[in-house]
Parts: structure tokens; sequence; C-alpha cells
């Protein structure tokens, strides 16, 4: 597998990983303790800790953003686009997703924070575009 497609599945992984260690244990814990029944979370996550409606918003970016990622990685695939700079713009994906998800979840929100958290998001957002853009160029030559 090329290091786009691993980037892929790494995406992938952190966030089915964030929905487990996050929200998929908050709910357990309070539906096998007994303290809620099973029809009490809502799906706007309007309910629950702090954190966890954090937690709740950070899984639903990655939701958001793993398919453009997959459709990048595609096209990369398909186009047989490779390279060392294609290499680490995929790695700087993923990793600048693992730290957005995690600020987000781990600390409370304040203007600092949420500009922490955009960086990182734009980080992703601008390695989309210059990949989009290398995928582009390789096309047209």
């Amino acid at each position: 597998m090329t290091i786009p497609v691993w980037m892929l599945l790494g995406f992938a992984t952190w966030t089915a990983l964030l929905l487990l260690f996050t929200i998929g244990i908050y709910r357990w814990t309070l539906i096998f303790s007994g303290t809620v029944p099973i029809r009490d979370f809502p799906a706007d996550a309007s309910g629950g800790a702090e954190w966890y409606k954090r937690a709740t918003r950070a899984h639903a970016n990655c939701i958001e953003n793993l398919p453009v990622f997959g459709a990048i990685v595609f096209a990369l695939y398909v186009g047989n686009v490779g390279g060392a700079l294609v290499d680490a713009l995929c790695v700087t994906v993923l990793a600048a997703r693992i730290v957005q998800s995690t600020v987000h979840v781990g600390f409370v929100h304040t203007n600092t924070i949420a500009s922490v958290r955009f960086g990182f998001f734009f980080v992703q957002f601008i390695c989309f575009v210059w990949l989009t853009g290398i995928i582009v160029a390789s096309a047209l030559q």
C-alpha cells in the first residue's frame, strides 16, 4: 500500500477510536450502570458532560473530513500520483487531524483553544488544496 492509502486508513481508524474511547465509553458506562436508559442520548449530543459534547463534535468533524481525504487519496491512487511531497502532505493531514481532535476533546473551549483547533484544521485544508493541485497538474501533463 502507498503512504497516502495508509494515512487514509489511519484517518478512518482514528475516527473509529475517537468514537470508541470517548462517546462509546461514556454512553456504555451510563447505560450499563443503569444510570440512564439507552434511549436518552439525542443525536445532537445536547445532554451530557461538556467534554462529551466536545468529543461528539470532534468525531463529527472526522466524519465530515474523511470523505474529502478519501476522494483525494483515491484520485492520487487512480492517477498514480505519488512522491515524497505527496507522502509528507498525507502524513501531515493525519497528524494534524489527530492533534485537532485531541485538543477539541481534551481542553475547555476558549478563544485560544478554538484558534489552536482551527490552526490544525487549516493545516489539513492547505494539504487538501495542495494535494488537489498536484493531482490536477499531474493530469494535465
